[in-house]
């Protein structure tokens, strides 16, 4: 299979969206290890977001990790694209459906909804960038005056960012449907990475499903108890 058809051929799509999948988990492993830092104030009141802000000020600072996010939102879109694309393809191939709907017997109704949640993502991500991102590292819009943390670094409240966002219900309950529709995307596409790309067998089988349902619920649940966990008062 030569470049071109990487990304016009139908498996290649599929390896394609496969392996940018298997990046985006990883980045989800960092992304709710750093952002957990913020449970550091729910232990220890007199901390005041010191841990969370430490952590997403050497983030901020970090050369390699800068260049890497730009490499992340690559993947972001070249996945997302390639998952629509491939959801289009499908629909257009077959007019018609099934004169027998098999329902969850032929497949999980996650795994045929795969578009909508990624379209769900798509636009729960943007809303997340203008949020966090673009304020964090342009426009500085609603961050307090710097800090000085306890590592003797300058650095911004993001923490203080994260409690004023998450003080409006509506934006808790977009992020917490946010998380549920990530917990179902991860639910058909932890395992279907696994299996594109050819890197399970049966004697590891029932290891990868059950290794993708744990995934697909623990990570999502402490994403969606970040922003409750503010609004309701446990921690801030």
């Amino acid at each position: 299979m030569n470049w071109s058809q990487l990304f016009t051929s139908t498996i290649g799509k599929k390896i394609v969206m496969s392996v940018t999948g298997l990046f985006l988990i990883t980045f989800l492993v960092v992304h709710v290890g750093v952002n957990g830092c913020i449970f550091k104030d729910a232990i220890d009141s007199s901390d005041n977001g010191d841990m969370f802000n430490r952590a997403a000020q050497f983030m901020a600072r970090n050369v390699v990790i800068r260049i890497m996010e730009y490499v992340l939102f690559a993947g972001f879109f070249i996945h997302i694209i390639q998952g629509l694309v491939v959801e289009f393809e499908n629909r257009g191939k077959r007019k018609r459906g099934y004169e027998v709907n098999l329902g969850n017997r032929g497949s999980k109704w996650y795994s045929r909804s795969m578009g909508l949640l990624g379209t769900i993502l798509l636009l729960f991500l943007l809303l997340h960038w203008w949020h966090f991102w673009i304020p964090s590292r342009f426009t500085h819009a609603g961050i307090e005056e710097p800090v000085l943390l306890s590592n003797g670094f300058i650095g911004h409240d993001m923490f203080s960012l994260m409690k004023a966002t998450f003080s409006e219900w509506w934006i808790v309950i977009v992020y917490v449907l946010g998380c549920i529709s990530l917990a179902w995307h991860l639910m058909h596409g932890f395992q279907s990475a696994f299996r594109t790309l050819g890197l399970h067998n049966k004697k590891y089988l029932n290891m990868v499903n059950a290794l993708g349902i744990g995934f697909s619920i623990i990570v999502p649940l402490i994403f969606a108890l970040m922003p409750l966990s503010f609004k309701l008062g446990w921690i801030g």
